[in-house]
Parts: C-alpha cells; structure tokens; sequence
C-alpha cells in the first residue's frame, strides 16, 4: 500500500492519495464570520501543496455556538459566494476538500457572553483555568432536535457551496462527544443512559445529513477512540459507535482522541502506551478496522513519512496530518519526490496540560496565520510568545464577536 495510491470511498468518491490534512482550529473569520481573504491563501497554499484530502477547520453550525471568537459560521446562504470561492480555492490543486462542521457545547469560552449547553450541567475541570467555562445548561428536547437540524442545514450549504463533503465533529470534547461520554452526559432520558441512547443525536445527524445531500457528496465523522479519562468513552464504544455508523451511509471515519480536559490530540495522553509513535491513535484504529466496513483514517501527531506510511500498510485507509502540514503545507509534494522532511515545532513540556495545549494550538495558529498572509512559517517560534499573541488576538476576536452578536440581536429585534 502507497501513500499516493487513490483511495475509492463507499459512495464512489475518489481521493487522489492517502494523506489528508486534519482540521485544525483555524479561528480566521472576516468580520461577517465568513472566510477571510487570509483563510482563502491559507487553503491555497494546502491545495497546491499535493494534500489528497482537505478537511477544514470548523465550521459553526450556530453563531450563538463557538469553539472560538473569529470562528467561521455556516448557517444560512447569505455569505454563501464567500464559501463558494473558498471551496474553489481548495479544490483548485485537485485534492477533495470537505467541511468539517461542529458545535462545542460546554467548551465554549465564558468570555463570548453566551449561553452554553450541553447534554448535562456539568462544568468542564480544567484545574485553574475551569473558570474560563461557564456552567453549562442541560439542553432541552427542543434544543437538540434544533441543533440535529442545524447540522443538516451547514451540509446542505456546504454541498450548494462546492464542497466534496461533510465531516461530523464527534470527537475532542465538542457537543456530539460529550452526549457520547457518560461523564459529560449524565441524563436519563431517551438522549443518556445506554451506549446507544448516547450515541442517538449522532446517529440521528447522520442519517438526517446523508439523506439530505447528494449520494457522490461524502459524509464522515470525526470520532474519539479514546477520551483519556477514567470512566469516559473508551475504545470498545468507539468500537461499538462504528458498528452503529454502518449501515447509514458514512464514507469515513477518522479517529482521534481527547477533549480540553484531556488533550491527547496534542500529544498529552494519559495513557501512555499510545505515545511510542507518532500515529498517537494507530493501535486504536487498527482494532477497530476489525469492525468498520468503511476507510478509516487515522490523526495524531504524525509529522514523518515513514511513520504516515505505516499507517496505510497497517490496514488503515488515510494517514491524517495537522501540525506537519501548518508548517510544511508543500510536504506531500516533497514526500512525492522522495524527500524525508519532518516538519515540527518546539516542543512543549508544560506540567499543566491544559495550558500546554493552549500553547501548542497557538503555535499552530502562527504558522497558519503567517501562510495565509503569504509568508513563511516560523516553526522555532516561542510557545510563551506564540501564546501571548494568540491571546492578543482572542481579545480583540473576542470583543467584535460580542459587538456582531449584538447587532444581530437588534436586527432581530430581540
């Protein structure tokens, strides 16, 4: 098996190789929470550079729900020209390009100012940085049939917009991971309880989702083999959750790992046996391509070409890559012709995870912000200063975040 082989997907898409670039939170939205001109050179640059697969960084599928301040909302088609020429941007170097679209739930930061739900009202543990997430409010049935919806709503658009597909974020902690935990999700009804009753809104946007797009528009699901955390989700349900998936029409699952309180997929897992290779989460795929009739494609730190080429001989379909390609987006090109480049950044050996993470996605902001700005990334950047930067930002994203969301509120008239 080669990474450049193409890769055929159950409804009859092809991928041109086996390398896929991750989502990554890209926090680049114009003023309209649209895509940026900067967020279309960002996507350029991943185009041109020979990536297979690009998964976009998420896509809200509510204002009023955001895993960042200058995050990129897809909720209606008035700014659909804007998503239009994005999806062109991506497809122009001949690789697929899919919408990642997502909802946080109760990882939504406090300082948004707005409501956060969440399948139950608990609080994410974050130590000393807990505060900086609201309590979450258990959400109703009417509130979970609306967010089913609105995921629906996002993959339609994405479809009228010239996107090769959708993924479902069902990992990392976001809203559809947390039903599926049992320490996030801790209620009694139809939505709580059972595996099954855990895994329903998922399976429910899914089919929802496949049934309204076209049968070449792909969809797939991010989704945790692991979360890390005692009495979480654990394999055998990640196992049993892509049981669930096949027979409703998924094209592919990548699997990845963690959440805020656990951050795995940045390298931080706590169980460390997954921490021998790069492919943090490869021992995990390959029990579960026992089970999984679609591809699988595995994400996780993976940076070196040998190691994304076992991954593919493994069994596995696609090697997903974030980091490495934020630095390198040229990098499948390189390895096409026979190059070794191992794109990575400072490392990070923080004590407290959290704000490890913390800094390590602000690293890989720079760089992706550097791109988009048509410059050369700057690998060696300081994480403290990265952070400091990111944190700059996040104020002032913050700030006109507020400001849009008030406007709308009196467009509304509420």
């Amino acid at each position: 098996m080669s990474l450049f082989m193409t890769l055929s997907l159950p409804n009859g898409q092809t991928i041109p190789n086996r390398i896929g670039k991750a989502a990554m939170e890209e926090n680049m939205a114009d003023a309209d929470h649209g895509p940026s001109a900067e967020l279309l050179e960002l996507y350029r640059a991943w185009a041109q550079g020979g990536t297979g697969l690009i998964i976009t960084g998420n896509v809200m599928v509510d204002a009023r729900a955001m895993t960042g301040a200058a995050g990129v909302v897809l909720e209606d088609d008035r700014l659909l020209d804007r998503f239009r020429a994005w999806a062109g941007i991506a497809r122009s170097g001949g690789g697929k390009v899919w919408m990642q679209i997502n909802h946080p739930g109760r990882q939504m930061p406090a300082g948004m100012g707005q409501e956060t739900l969440a399948p139950s009202a608990i609080a994410l543990d974050l130590g000393a940085q807990s505060r900086q997430f609201p309590m979450p409010r258990e959400m109703t049935e009417a509130e979970i049939d609306e967010v089913a919806q609105r995921f629906v709503t996002t993959a339609v658009l994405a479809e009228r917009a010239g996107f090769h597909g959708v993924e479902v974020h069902a990992a990392h902690g976001y809203l559809l991971s947390q039903f599926l935990s049992p320490l996030s999700n801790r209620r009694t009804d139809r939505w709580g309880g059972s595996l099954e009753n855990r895994a329903r809104l998922l399976v429910e946007i899914v089919r929802g989702v496949r049934a309204a797009v076209g049968a070449d528009f792909a969809v797939a699901v991010k989704l945790n083999s692991a979360d890390f955390q005692r009495g979480g989700f654990s394999p055998e349900d990640a196992r049993a959750v892509v049981e669930m998936l096949a027979p409703l029409g998924v094209d592919l699952v990548e699997l990845s790992g963690g959440s805020y309180e656990a951050p795995a997929m940045m390298g931080a897992a706590r169980d460390e046996r997954t921490l021998a290779r790069e492919a943090y989460f490869l021992e995990f795929a390959r029990e579960i391509a026992e089970v999984a009739p679609m591809p699988l494609m595995v994400t996780g730190g993976i940076r070196r070409r040998s190691v994304a080429e076992e991954v593919v001989e493994s069994g596995v379909a696609m090697a997903g890559i974030a980091t490495a390609l934020a630095i390198e987006p040229n990098l499948p090109n390189k390895w096409r012709a026979g190059a070794d480049d191992a794109p990575a950044l400072k490392p990070i050996t923080w004590k407290n995870k959290p704000v490890a993470s913390a800094a390590h996605m602000a690293a890989v902001r720079y760089q992706l912000e550097r791109l988009g700005r048509r410059r050369r990334t700057s690998p060696n950047v300081s994480p403290v200063w990265a952070l400091i930067v990111s944190q700059r930002h996040l104020r002032r994203a913050t700030r006109a975040y507020r400001e849009w969301m008030s406007k709308r509120a009196v467009a509304a008239g509420v």
